[in-house]
């Protein structure tokens, strides 16, 4: 059971880095487009509702994970048990 968990966490790592490089990567190509479009096509528009929908999608993946518990929280404690 161990070495399923470890590959899990693994494999939840990866997923988490391959999307933060994606809504990089966007942000890159809207940066490309705005510079050499002059803002004059819609592809920064695309490129920017891209990593929107990048970010959006990984909070969700996120908050899943934790419901599910494939990931522990272990953050700032919550409540007034301190």
């Amino acid at each position: 059971m161990r070495s399923f968990r470890c590959c899990r966490s693994a494999v939840l790592k990866i997923v988490i880095v391959i999307a933060f490089l994606l809504i990089i990567a966007s942000l890159a190509s809207a940066m490309v487009f705005l510079i050499r479009d002059r803002g004059r096509t819609h592809n920064t528009v695309r490129a920017l509702a891209l990593r929107v929908g990048f970010s959006v999608a990984l909070f969700i993946f996120i908050l899943i994970a934790h419901q599910l518990g494939w990931i522990q929280s272990t953050g700032v404690p919550v409540g007034p048990g301190r």
